[in-house]
């Protein structure tokens, strides 16, 4: 299996939508994505079309569309999105659990390329069959605070009075993009503070 661009960009732009989801963005504009990725827009469209139509991903028109994911980050496996981008993840498809077609071999029970490429296949499905976009974003975000890195998308263009408070957003949701906008913005702060300090000091 080797992950083409589409499928590398199809899985940076599920992650990034997973990211922002837990930092209470739940939709981003595809031009965000484009930009944070520096993606062409007019692939990504096709992407997220296909996406889409998977069911994995889910659009809103207007001046403050976008797209969400249409699905919690635990129910999409890795696996499950490569093979609706790229197919099959066997090597060979004479070993592929999915997409199953008989190769040139006269003795397939007997070939010794067979059986290597069933090891493959199953160590490749193992784990991109168990990771789920939930795991990916987790391990992302940890990251950025271990860093101290500010995450993308958590500073967005937009009012801080439509962060603290939005008719139309669950309580829960605006608690989490409030309680991510503190913990990113506080340690950041306190950096900032540190290195003024310590430049006054000099």
């Amino acid at each position: 299996m080797k992950l083409s661009k589409r499928g590398e960009y199809a899985l940076r732009s599920l992650i990034n939508l997973g990211i922002a989801a837990e930092l209470g963005w739940p939709m981003l504009q595809i031009t965000e994505l484009a930009t944070k990725e520096k993606l062409p827009i007019k692939f990504l469209e096709q992407i997220f079309t296909q996406l889409k139509a998977a069911g994995y991903v889910k659009s809103r028109r207007g001046k403050f569309g976008g797209y969400s994911l249409a699905r919690p980050t635990s129910r999409i496996k890795f696996g499950a999105v490569i093979r609706i981008i790229e197919g099959p993840l066997a090597p060979i498809r004479c070993v592929s659990q999915t997409s199953y077609a008989r190769c040139s071999c006269p003795d397939e029970a007997h070939c010794g390329l067979r059986m290597l490429m069933f090891d493959v296949r199953n160590a490749i499905s193992t784990v991109l069959d168990r990771f789920t976009l939930a795991d990916s974003v987790g391990i992302t975000l940890r990251k950025y605070r271990r860093d101290k890195v500010t995450p993308p998308f958590l500073h967005r263009s937009i009012s801080l009075s439509s962060i603290l408070s939005t008719k139309s957003e669950p309580p829960s949701r605006r608690r989490a993009r409030v309680e991510a906008f503190k913990q990113f913005s506080g340690s950041q702060g306190s950096q900032l503070h540190n290195g003024r300090a310590k430049s006054s000091a000099n």
